[in-house]
């Protein structure tokens, strides 16, 4: 699966993906490979991605246009 909306939320936050990597305790060429879809993210990291953007995780896997995170 490709992850279009994690690239454009990284730079839409003025972030590398080093600094990405750093975030989530991995190695950049990992989260590379997450965003370009040729890995798929584990549930920890999706959820610590949605996370640091302040999104669902429905928003970054494309099930839902609508960027809001859900109310807890």
């Amino acid at each position: 699966m490709y992850y279009p909306r994690l690239r454009d939320l990284r730079e839409d936050h003025d972030l590398a993906q080093k600094q990405v990597g750093a975030i989530l305790g991995i190695d950049q060429r990992v989260y590379s490979n997450y965003e370009t879809g040729k890995r798929e993210i584990p549930t920890r990291l999706l959820v610590a991605l949605a996370d640091l953007y302040g999104t669902s995780t429905d928003y970054l896997l494309g099930r839902t246009n609508d960027a809001k995170p859900y109310s807890k």
